[in-house]
Formats: C-alpha cells, structure tokens, sequence
C-alpha cells in the first residue's frame, strides 16, 4: 500500500520544479495558471530567485504548493500505466494543502487563494510581536516537556517531527531561553528561518481571520483519505476537513501519528512528492526497524528512479 506525502516549509530552493515545468505540459499548465491566479511571479522566484524573495512566507506558501503539485502533477502522468492507487495522502504543515489538491478537497483556485491568504496573515501575525521557532534534535519528549512547562511566557511544542527532532514555537526570549536550556542538558538546537512561532496560540488572531476565508471556499469530501496535522488520522468529510484546516494554524504538527497511523493502516511505501527529502528522513526515524520504503520525486532522475523501483515491490 502506497501514501503520498507532500512536505511543508523548510523545503524549497532555487531552481525547484523547473525540469518538471521544462518536460511535461500539464506542469506547464499548473505554473502558468497558478501564476495568473495569485498575482506572484512564482516561475521566477522558484526557478531564479532569488531566495530572499522566494522565501518570504507570502510568496513561499503559493510557490511551494505550486511546485508540490508540479512533482504530483508529473509522477501521475509519468506513471499512469503503474495503476497507483494511494491509500492517504498527507502533507506536513503547509504541505496539507498540497494533499487536498490531490485529494480533489479544493480546487485549484481556491487552493492558491487559501495558501496565499494563509501566508499574508501568519507573516503580519508574526511582525506584531516578537516570536521564535527552533528545532530540538536528540531530546528526549518528556524532558522538552519540562522545560517547556516552566517557560516563563507562552512556548509550545509545535511540531512532533520524529523521537529524534521536535520543533519549539513561542514568543521571545522565553523561547531562547528553553532552547538554550535544551542546548544545555545536551540537545542540539537549531533556530527555524522563519518570520514568527507558528502552529502555537501566537496566531490565534491569524487563525480567527483565515477562519472567514475558508468559510467562502468550496470544500468536497476527500477522493483518497487525508491525514490530518491536528488529529493525526484520516478525514473524508468535507466539513470536518474545513474545520480541521481553521485548527491548524495554531494547533501541534502531529507528523509522528500521522505516519504511525499510515503505517498501522498498511502503508509500506511513502512517496514524498516534492523538493528535498525532509519528509522521507523524518518517517525513516519514525519507523525505524520496521519493513517500510521511502522514495522522493522533486526532478526527472527521482521519477525515473521511482519508475524503476516501484515494480519491485
């Protein structure tokens, strides 16, 4: 059984989706489209740059998605005679929207408009106050826990990557100081480049508005069943996935449970459709010692190799 995973912030850099737009026409047709309904230059900041630009999160949250589906968009037409059926789909943050593409929960249009509103909230979210995200890489949960109890303002664990790598989102300098703690007793801390502490209470007030925005989209019931971020299970309702969607902006990325469900469900093959290979890394330390594959398709010698791979299995 086969899942497709689509990967979040953090995975972007210049030059990504290009071979794909280059090489198949539907991808073509996704950059040109995507372009003239967000308004943003998103062939040029993914393909030149330059990475300031790319990577502010206005900007960042349409192009990623866009170049998401592009690799989605050309594994399906690359595979078509494969008969791939996916049993979930799921993304890791922003990459959830890349799963209700796929999903046929939101179309296009509404995707693009929900991604880049969702981008232009949690930015000028983050510019009203000072806050902070960092990865916490080799402590233990139950002592990150600790730490983050005694903060002396608002800190959360914002993302349960994998046993070896979760994120801290919170406001400054209570935030610093727990990751400097966390460095201390022997983690290793690396600070997040991104404008705010996202997926904590500090967007409440981006949430309330982004809230407005979903309400005007048209949401379907999921084609293939979605994770989800905030329950870290599958979803088909319409309704509940829209809901779940309002969630989180505030709520934990719970990516741990989201592949042990899959896993548990019967999922062996993840298939990371997208740049880098973050996700790929994050499930391998998931599931280590279990019988599972990884395989990433971000250009065409990923989707050639996958071609090659997959009949094996």
């Amino acid at each position: 059984m086969i899942a497709l995973v689509f990967p979040g912030q953090g995975s972007q850099y210049i030059g990504m989706g290009k071979e794909f737009y280059e090489n198949f026409e539907s991808v073509k047709n996704i950059f040109d489209l995507s372009e003239n309904l967000s308004q943003i230059p998103v062939k040029k900041l993914c393909f030149e740059g330059p990475l300031e630009e790319l990577t502010q999160t206005q900007n960042l949250q349409v192009c990623l998605t866009v170049t998401n589906i592009a690799c989605y968009l050309a594994f399906k037409e690359f595979l078509i005679n494969k008969n791939i059926k996916p049993l979930f789909v799921a993304g890791h943050s922003l990459g959830e929207y890349s799963a209700l593409y796929t999903s046929e929960v939101l179309s296009l249009k509404d995707l693009l408009i929900a991604v880049k509103e969702r981008g232009k909230l949690m930015d000028e979210e983050g510019k009203k106050s000072s806050s902070a995200m960092y990865a916490i890489i080799g402590m233990p949960l139950s002592d990150l826990e600790n730490l983050v109890k005694k903060a002396s303002e608002i800190v959360v664990i914002s993302n349960y990557n994998s046993p070896k790598q979760l994120v801290i989102s919170g406001k400054t300098p209570a935030v610093d100081e727990v990751a400097q703690e966390a460095k201390e007793k022997g983690a290793r801390v690396v600070k997040l480049k991104v404008s705010a502490g996202f997926h904590s209470p500090l967007m409440k007030k981006a949430q309330e508005k982004f809230s407005q925005v979903l309400e005007k989209l048209t949401w379907n019931d999921s084609k293939i069943p979605f994770v989800s971020n905030v329950t870290g299970k599958a979803e088909i309702s319409a309704n509940s996935i829209k809901n779940l969607m309002k969630e989180q902006i505030t709520s934990s990325v719970r990516w741990i449970d989201c592949v042990n469900y899959m896993y548990n469900q019967g999922v062996k093959i993840f298939i990371e459709l997208g740049p880098k290979k973050v996700l790929s890394g994050l499930i391998s330390q998931i599931l280590k010692g279990k019988n599972f594959k990884c395989f990433n398709v971000e250009n065409l010698e990923t989707l050639k190799f996958l071609s090659e791979a997959l009949p094996k299995f």
